[in-house]
């Protein structure tokens, strides 16, 4: 049964979105252990293993890095423009639209991928001084750079986008 055009959709509220990042991130995490563990495949098939275990290829390396950003980039933005949703998306009833309710294109999912990870922007500089500060800290840093961008719709605002809550569908 589609929405009804007539009701207004809601904007999905900090909590929801925090729950969906959750579950995203856990499936992410995922996605991002098999392509690593690909880059490291083709790394020993092109190096050899003994060269892997005495220089690590990988570690530092800014291609490998440009390569798990890309993966991260085309988990979201492939969710997003097909369909509106990722799975955690889907699990709490948000969807990703345009203002005007249509689905979102490519460079509106790259607007909204990059616009929602600068939050630990603030949180490498201030590591990158070399204060010393715990693991703790820069994680609570990060957690609420992460829910003021949230709360502030920032992701929104910048890619001409909207978080909704979906209605929930009568069960037969």
């Amino acid at each position: 049964m589609p929405p009804d055009p007539m009701v207004a959709p809601v904007p999905a509220r900090l909590p929801r979105r925090l729950a969906a990042i959750v579950y995203d991130s856990l499936l992410l995490a995922g996605v991002l252990f098999v392509a690593a563990a690909l880059a490291l495949g083709v790394t020993v098939a092109a190096v050899g293993g003994e060269s892997v275990k005495l220089h690590h290829p990988l570690q530092g390396n800014p291609w490998f890095s440009t390569y798990l950003l890309l993966v991260c980039f085309f988990f979201f933005g492939g969710f997003w423009v097909c369909g509106g949703q990722t799975l955690g998306m889907r699990a709490w009833r948000l969807r990703v639209q345009r203002r005007d309710g249509r689905g979102i294109g490519w460079w509106q999912a790259l607007l909204r991928f990059l616009s929602a990870g600068i939050w630990p922007v603030p949180v490498a500089a201030y590591l990158d001084r070399g204060l010393g500060v715990s693991v703790g800290l820069s994680l609570v840093a990060g957690f609420a750079c992460l829910a003021l961008a949230l709360a502030l719709r920032l992701p929104d605002r910048l890619s001409e986008t909207e978080l909704v809550v979906l209605p929930k569908t009568p069960k037969p």
